[in-house]
């Protein structure tokens, strides 16, 4: 099998879709896990003003807002988590995004003074973090702040790991990477897209360059320059299509340096790595 049909399969991945049905798979998915795993009551969801967690977080609302009407059980709840690092340039993003989702409840937390604790502590250490290194413990410290949400609410982090995401590895591993539940794993780039405007969504919030916005030395660094490949290239790709051979290298470059991302922690009885 020619490693781009692996990719496609390994993440499932649909040339066309239909929108609405994707959007039902999605909110059904989230439902059935609540409704058989009953000590689970609470969504929890970082939410940064971009395409990815926009859509999740709607998604996530939505299937809440259902099972407490199918249900009556007022339990369950959606808490959207705002995690700025200091002050987020792309603050009106975000809060457009959070009156988009309507979401039950929303919780801020302040992320720059864990991180700047946690630098320091490594500084005595006798290790200085690089810029990029700590654009990783932000998204570790994000993710810490939001399963101590779960786990004082009885709940589980969704993710918004989604196709063009996982080909590339282009998430911290235990940081944004570290998750309980993935609903738009499946969707590219720009069907998420489509989702967005099916569901209404203001244009702004899924036409706005993405960006992971780690690093403070290139604040809002775009995804496609970090990547070295349009999201336009990758969607092409995972939807099995002829692509330029240089963009093709990249995209496969990327899959295959990532796969520990991917995977479980490595044991001794894995040997994918040596490929």
């Amino acid at each position: 099998m020619a490693l781009q049909q692996e990719i496609i399969k390994a993440l499932g991945v649909k040339a066309v879709i239909d929108v609405q049905q994707e959007i039902r798979t999605s909110v059904e998915f989230l439902k059935t896990y609540l409704k058989t795993t009953p000590v689970i009551k609470t969504l929890v969801l970082g939410i940064s003003g971009g395409q990815d967690s926009t859509l999740t977080g709607k998604l996530c609302q939505t299937a809440i807002s259902e099972l407490r009407e199918e249900t009556s059980d007022n339990a369950y709840c959606f808490i959207a988590v705002r995690l700025p690092y200091g002050v987020q340039d792309d603050e009106q993003d975000c809060q457009q995004a959070i009156s988009f989702i309507q979401p039950d409840r929303v919780l801020t937390v302040n992320i720059k003074e864990a991180v700047l604790a946690s630098e320091h502590a490594l500084k005595e250490a006798g290790l200085t973090l690089s810029d990029y290194v700590r654009g990783n413990e932000k998204a570790r410290e994000r993710m810490k702040a939001q399963y101590s949400i779960a786990g004082m609410t009885a709940g589980v982090v969704v993710g918004t790991d989604h196709a063009a995401e996982a080909v590339t590895g282009f998430f911290t591993k235990y940081g944004d990477g570290g998750t309980d539940i993935n609903p738009i794993f499946r969707l590219h780039k720009g069907q998420g897209k489509m989702l967005l405007k099916a569901l209404g969504c203001p244009e702004r919030l899924y036409l706005k360059k993405p960006t992971a916005d780690l690093e403070d030395d290139r604040p809002g660094l775009p995804d496609e320059v970090a990547l070295g490949v349009t999201y336009a290239m990758i969607d092409a790709y995972l939807e099995g299509k002829k692509i330029d051979e240089p963009s093709a290298k990249i995209i496969e470059g990327w899959y295959l340096k990532t796969a520990h991302k991917r995977h479980p922690p490595i044991t001794v009885f894995d040997d994918f790595w040596k490929k």
